[in-house]
């Protein structure tokens, strides 16, 4: 699937006007069900417990990676994406559960309605109108389907180092969905 996301990469590259677009590497893709910030290292037991309580409670499940969009929109894209359609809400359901345990803890709720999606690009600042204009254009004709389906088994706790290359992640913790493994 991740060489499928970077085939639809390759080809909004071309579409799009050229420097205008920050890309994700191929290795940074991820889903963010959470955004901690900046966390004391002395908070990440708590936080690998909590995440673990909360995966022993899900069993395994699937979602549908599909549809292209910008954030916030078409006209004023800031971040391109491909959707994690969550049929089931379990994906929601998930989501919700580890706003919880987090916010029990201190950290503060998102005032955004969740919207799971796969950051494929950011948009870099554009100071010409026209260049807006052609960018906008070029992404409002972009048609992604659907590009299947992917198995959610597990939930990370991530670290984020911001490098002039892009974000490195490093993993943490991870907590199997249902306990296993």
């Amino acid at each position: 699937m991740r060489m499928e996301l970077l085939e639809h990469i390759a080809q909004l590259k071309q579409d799009v006007p050229v420097g205008s677009v920050r890309w994700v590497r191929p290795q940074g893709i991820h889903l963010t069900l959470k955004f901690l910030g900046d966390v004391h290292i002395d908070s990440i037991d708590q936080i690998s417990a909590t995440l673990n309580r909360t995966a022993i409670e899900h069993a395994p499940f699937k979602v549908m990676i599909s549809e292209f969009g910008c954030f916030p929109n078409f006209r004023r894209p800031r971040v391109l994406w491909i959707g994690v359609q969550d049929l089931s809400a379990r994906l929601k359901n998930l989501h919700s559960e580890i706003e919880d345990g987090l916010s029990r803890l201190g950290f503060e709720r998102e005032a955004r309605r969740f919207h799971p999606h796969l950051t494929l690009g950011r948009v870099k600042r554009i100071r010409d109108h026209g260049e807006s204009q052609r960018l906008a254009a070029a992404l409002e004709d972009v048609k992604i389907g659907d590009i299947g389906q992917l198995e959610v088994n597990d939930i990370s706790l991530m670290k984020s180092d911001l490098k002039p290359i892009g974000a490195v992640y490093t993993r943490l913790f991870a907590a199997q969905l249902g306990g296993s493994g």
